[in-house]
């Protein structure tokens, strides 16, 4: 989860809401991710996203198999369903996302029993860094420190 919170703190210092992933594969980083939405002007740009993308890159699949996936911020629908898609094992989040969190919060599309995939979640790893992260940074974007 460190790499994760590094991560997001690239995406910090270019003023992107800090979020921020890593893929392991046989305890090595095969894919890293930081929130690029602003900055790429894309919807699709996010952390998750990049990391699952440069982790098939590195392994030459699609499918993520024996592969963890670490985030700072619980994945949306649309990273769920890539995570889904990808066939990741297992997703390690921090903080959970009480407006758009598809891991439990307000739904858990990684468990949903009709999909043909399930994940396996483990949710609040270093969930204070993560929540305190993300605070911190909507605080100054609407100048409140």
């Amino acid at each position: 989860m460190r790499e994760a919170i590094a991560e997001a703190l690239k995406a910090e210092a270019i003023r992107e809401v800090p979020i921020g992933a890593v893929v392991v594969h046989q305890g090595q980083i095969i894919g890293r991710g930081h929130n690029l939405r602003e900055t790429t002007l894309d919807p699709l740009a996010h952390a998750e996203l990049i990391a699952i993308k440069q982790a098939s890159e590195h392994l030459g699949a699609w499918r993520l198999l024996d592969c963890q996936l670490y985030v700072t911020l619980e994945p949306c629908p649309m990273c769920a369903g890539a995570i889904v898609q990808a066939r990741v094992p297992q997703v390690i989040y921090g903080t959970i996302d009480p407006k758009a969190g598809c891991a439990g919060t307000l739904m858990n599309l990684l468990q949903e029993s009709r999909f043909n995939h399930r994940v396996d979640v483990i949710s609040g790893v270093l969930q204070e860094e993560c929540a305190a992260m993300l605070t911190q940074f909507f605080r100054k974007l609407r100048g409140k420190v």
